[in-house]
């Protein structure tokens, strides 16, 4: 692990990243106890304030303070994404290993199925979602965990079918071993490089949508913080205090690009092919257990050795 974050660290990109994230995370966890001010404290006599000492990045068209409803809402992108990925991965193995069944039957049926669900809009489905379920952090999860769930297993399995046939997955088949067990340690292992991806882009994209979903009244309610929020409270005075929009913007911006970008350095960074430094450590982990496992077989020889000779000289 700490290979792979030092690997990560050492590229631009890797930095942003994870420094963009941990802040994130950070933020996230500070606003669940303190917020420079009471999310709902509000003031009629100071709206629309620009940035001062007493509200760094200044008030909206209540008078709350801008930076505290960040903030709050930093904790709700956070955990939607982090839900949203949550159900895309594990909907997308379990289509990806229904799709690499033997059973031919099965998987085309299940290919059929995903390209034709494919189609559906996640907007739509989140629409669909609304009706019963009113404006909540559910649809936003919901629809996009689903859809990115099919566009996972439809990109992860031409990988996982190249798994499926080599040499080792057909002799452990020949040895008896489940279809389960081969999926779970043959299969996501050879699959894990475009998994990271496909999460990371996921993560960023359920924080794009849940702006956009809450702009059309199904996402996140009213009464809840969150960046899309803030955005669709202040947007329709962009011409005029344009600040407030920009705040919100910004703060999606940048973390949607730190998602995006953390895909792609896990990936180098976990990929032997691309990181010398794992081929490496790797290496040098193999020789150390090589080297003890010697030292353990001549220590036996040597107890072996002291006992046989204890035991000549007993009889003797």
């Amino acid at each position: 692990m700490r290979v792979v974050l030092s690997s990560m660290w050492r590229t631009a990109s890797g930095r942003y990243s994870m420094t963009v994230l941990a802040i994130w995370i950070l933020v996230s966890l500070i606003s669940r106890f303190w917020t420079p001010v009471p999310i709902w404290t509000t003031d009629g006599y100071r709206i629309w304030q620009a940035p001062s000492r007493a509200h760094l990045l200044g008030t909206d068209g209540t008078g709350a303070d801008i930076l505290s409803w960040l903030m709050a809402g930093s904790a709700t992108n956070l955990a939607i994404s982090l839900l949203a990925v949550l159900l895309s991965g594990v909907l997308g193995l379990l289509l990806v290993m229904a799709m690499v069944s033997r059973r031919s039957g099965v998987s085309q049926t299940v290919v059929v199925l995903v390209d034709a669900l494919i189609s559906l809009p996640t907007v739509l489905l989140a629409l669909i979602l609304a009706v019963p379920l009113g404006p909540s952090i559910a649809v936003v999860v919901v629809a996009c965990g689903f859809g990115y769930g099919l566009n996972l297993a439809r990109i992860v399995r031409p990988q996982a079918l190249l798994a499926a046939e080599s040499d080792y997955v057909q002799s452990a088949r020949h040895s008896g071993v489940g279809s389960f067990r081969i999926f779970l340690t043959h299969l996501v292992p050879n699959v894990i490089p475009v998994l990271c991806v496909q999460l990371s882009m996921s993560a960023g994209t359920s924080v794009l949508a849940e702006a956009g979903l809450t702009y059309l009244g199904v996402g996140v309610p009213s009464g809840l913080p969150s960046w899309g929020h803030s955005l669709t409270t202040s947007v329709k005075f962009i011409n005029v205090f344009p600040l407030t929009v920009l705040w919100p913007g910004l703060a999606v911006t940048m973390v949607v690009v730190a998602l995006n970008l953390f895909g792609d350095a896990l990936r180098d960074a976990i990929d032997p092919v691309t990181n010398p430094r794992l081929r490496a450590a790797v290496a040098a982990a193999g020789r150390s257990t090589l080297q003890s496992g010697q030292s353990d077989d001549s220590g036996h020889h040597v107890e072996n050795a002291i006992h046989t000779g204890e035991g000549d000289q007993s009889c003797r």
